[in-house]
């Protein structure tokens, strides 16, 4: 039995049904308060039998304040993909962070000491890699850098890697993967899945850029290394590098609309400004951080050279990518009208 968190997120409902697919048994950890149905509804861009899939999946609520709701959700499992996360860049959500992705982590490695569980998979991010190599670039050898300004999710993923290493220190098999920013269907406005309503509904973008992979690429590789038993190592995992300004450009052109402003790092400061001045009273401020700030104004060059070797992996290039998720975003709006 294999074990997902974060099954009902934009990456964990693909792991799941992907793992499906290969005739695995999947447990799948959800809230009480999750939308399935919008889940199943996704699976249609993935399978042509998504209803089939979706009804082999062993859903259970799991609680992860409670220990012993974790081990009960581990009963018979050996393998455990480990997607579930909080993702934010509000600072009002920092509080929750931290107890989402680091506490949440550890309460769930904790309850794999003496179960059946053989293989561990974190999902973590780039956001925590900071340092660069000899020729400019983020690779897996890029420590998080504690004198660096980084956004609360930034820091609860590196908290929550460290959590992971101690676990593999005491012996449980583990790796860890840092996706780029992950593009995929469904989930639409939650998380990832809000690139496309972002870019619609916005009328300007940035001066930096990020680095992106499609699902359906994370979702293959995250399986090939655990069926390899690869293991104690990390794994960047994107596809390429991109400006926010060609991103946006793609994506509004299909949409039919116009060009988006680019907002200057100059403007971007103004706004820190006002947020220290005006915050408390106007709430939307409070995003324009300084750590938000650096983050969207800059491009780190990230590589993706070891996965690509390790498993011989061509990955499918993000233009592909934005053009089969958006068409799915649209064809999904036109069918709720």
């Amino acid at each position: 039995m294999v074990f997902v968190t974060g099954a009902t997120g934009i990456l964990g409902r693909v792991i799941v049904l992907e793992l499906l697919k290969k005739g695995q048994n999947v447990r799948a950890a959800k809230r009480q308060s999750s939308h399935l149905d919008e889940v199943r509804r996704s699976y249609k861009f993935y399978t042509e039998n998504p209803d089939h899939f979706f009804n082999k999946i062993d859903w259970v609520d799991v609680d992860f304040n409670d220990i012993n709701s974790l081990k009960e959700a581990l009963k018979g499992v050996e393998e455990v993909y480990h997607t579930a996360a909080k993702v934010g860049f509000n600072p009002k959500d920092d509080k929750e962070m931290y107890h989402t992705n680091v506490k949440g982590t550890e309460n769930l490695l904790f309850a794999c000491e003496g179960s059946d569980v053989k293989k561990f998979l974190f999902v973590s991010s780039i956001a925590v890699m900071d340092l660069f190599n000899e020729k400019g670039e983020i690779d897996e050898n890029s420590d998080f850098n504690p004198k660096e300004e980084h956004s609360a999710y930034a820091i609860s993923k590196h908290l929550a890697e460290m959590e992971v290493w101690r676990a593999s220190a005491e012996g449980l098999n583990v790796v860890i993967v840092n996706p780029g920013m992950i593009i995929g269907s469904g989930n639409w406005g939650n998380s990832s899945g809000d690139i496309f309503p972002t870019f619609e509904k916005s009328n300007f973008t940035f001066s930096g850029g990020t680095s992106y992979a499609d699902v359906r690429d994370v979702a293959e590789i995250c399986i090939q290394l655990m069926g390899k038993n690869i293991f104690g190592e990390r794994f960047i995992i994107i596809s390429e590098n991109e400006n926010y300004v060609d991103i946006a450009g793609q994506i509004r052109k299909t949409l039919g609309l116009e060009k988006a402003k680019v907002l200057s790092r100059l403007q971007l400061n103004v706004g820190v400004l006002a947020n220290t001045l005006f915050g408390w009273l106007i709430p939307p401020l409070r995003m324009v951080t300084r750590a938000n700030v650096e983050s969207v104004s800059r491009m780190k060059i990230v590589s993706n050279k070891k996965i690509k070797e390790r498993l011989n992996y061509q990955f499918i290039p993000l233009k592909e990518t934005v053009d089969f998720h958006l068409k799915n975003y649209i064809n999904d709006k036109k069918s709720k009208k």
